[in-house]
């Protein structure tokens, strides 16, 4: 059973929603895993630096996500072109892929790293951080970019094993990384007292040794494809259509990132404790979008290995029974999220004003989440079959377009003598007309079809 457990998926055959719920379980473990990095650290400071370096590390998320849409580009394309060779069958077209995706990572990493140290500064000043907790985002940032090859390695080396099935050992290795994270959190800030800083290197320790555990499960493989140094020369087939199908998922990420710095330089006027309370409700909404993100992953997997093997009818039948999933189990995880929010939100402070505060903004979210269930698992299936560029124009329009110009200028109508900075709960409603706009768009372009002509193998 336990062997079973390690093999690879083939979505190709079987009933469609038992192979992408089988496929998207440990891939929600792993990102329940992955996200609880961020989560750990924002607890560890928030207990036992205090409010100002929770939000320090809360402030410095947007920064370091823009920064990091190479490599989040490059693993998404890795994942479509895998799964596409992988279910037509080709070995040598797999290899390449793969040796091309570790060549990208070297060059992406190297880039990130000398990006991320001399921009970090000049974008916190930018955004108006704080003077309170500017330091510490700078040194919080900076060793996080030091360390931008383990975590870009993991991304999309963890990528690659998701597009030819893979999803269990990626699993295990990230949750064996979070335990070291969490123990390295705790040793290095409660008892080295190193504060901020102690929280970034458990971080970038951790993600190194998950990323040299997918690389050697990797170099396992044999009985799928070729791994070795002549894989690893840059040959542009194979190379250029993993940047041209990435891309646009790159470009979403910097999309979405430079929105957040935006909104993020729009919730710094409102000082210290509603960017505390901002920080608290990213962390929980991070978990309640969690579903979302791995059956879209999943739902891009699937469409990727079916279109690949000429089963074009397989990929729309799975994408009706994968949506409908994806929005049953958001709406149960959204109900405990509104049930048990308060207890969530008070592991982070004990601050009762900054809880109460936090949750009066994820009541106004909560609804969103069953919204993004259907976006998320239909723009997975165009990416899967080749299409990233539609989910592309639909997220700059729902972020850049929407999102921010309604954040400031509901901001901005709300001014009033009791809230001269306007009302705060106005940055998380206009997440949620946006999010909203953002599915009726995607159902619209799935139901017109086509990318169903986007197939690249």
């Amino acid at each position: 059973m336990l062997k079973k457990l390690f093999q690879t998926v083939d979505m190709t055959t079987g009933e469609p929603w038992q192979k992408i719920l089988i496929f998207t379980l440990p891939m929600l473990l792993g990102n329940i895993a992955q996200q609880l990095y961020n989560t750990v650290d924002s607890i560890v400071v928030g207990r036992y630096v205090g409010d100002n370096a929770l939000a320090a590390v809360g402030s410095a998320g947007p920064i370091l996500n823009l920064l990091l849409v190479l490599f989040i580009g490059v693993s998404m394309g890795a994942s479509i072109m895998c799964s596409q060779f992988f279910g037509a069958r080709d070995r040598e077209g797999l290899s390449y892929a793969v040796g091309n995706c570790i060549t990208l990572i070297l060059l992406a990493s190297v880039l990130m790293t000398v990006l991320g140290i001399l921009l970090a500064r000049p974008l916190l000043e930018v955004l108006g951080t704080p003077d309170e907790i500017i330091d510490w985002c700078e040194s919080y940032l900076r060793i996080l970019f030091l360390g931008s090859i383990g975590m870009g390695f993991y991304n999309i080396l963890s990528g690659v094993l998701r597009g030819i099935g893979d999803a269990v050992p990626a699993l295990v290795y990230l949750l064996f990384a979070t335990g070291i994270n969490i123990v390295l959190d705790i040793l290095f800030v409660a008892q080295f007292h190193m504060g901020v800083d102690g929280v970034a290197w458990a971080t970038i320790i951790a993600q190194a040794i998950s990323a040299l555990l997918c690389l050697n499960r990797l170099r396992r493989m044999s009985n799928l494809f070729d791994f070795g140094l002549r894989f690893l020369k840059w040959k542009p087939r194979y190379a250029n259509r993993i940047l041209l199908l990435g891309l646009p998922s790159g470009v979403t990420q910097g999309i979405i990132s430079m929105s957040m710095i935006l909104v993020q330089s729009l919730t710094n006027t409102f000082g210290p404790t509603l960017i505390a309370a901002n920080v608290i409700v990213q962390r929980v909404d991070g978990f309640a979008m969690l579903p979302n993100f791995s059956f879209g992953t999943a739902m891009t997997t699937y469409a990727g290995q079916n279109v690949g093997a000429g089963k074009m009818d397989r990929v729309q039948k799975g994408a009706k029974q994968g949506t409908l999933l994806a929005a049953g189990i958001t709406t149960f995880l959204t109900a405990l999220i509104l049930i048990f929010g308060k207890q969530l939100m008070g592991i982070f402070t004990e601050t009762e004003d900054l809880v109460e505060l936090a949750m009066r903004m994820m009541r106004i979210l909560a609804a969103g989440y069953i919204v993004m269930a259907v976006l998320q698992s239909l723009s997975g299936i165009m990416r899967g079959a080749g299409d990233t560029t539609t989910p592309m124009w639909i997220s700059i329009i729902q972020t850049f377009f929407l999102r921010v110009p309604l954040a400031y200028l509901m901001v901005n109508m709300t001014k009033s003598p009791e809230y001269p900075q306007g009302r705060p709960e106005m940055l998380f409603a206009s997440m949620l007309i946006a999010w909203t706009i953002g599915m009726l768009i995607t159902v619209f372009f799935y139901r017109k079809g086509n990318w169903k002509k986007k197939a690249l193998v």
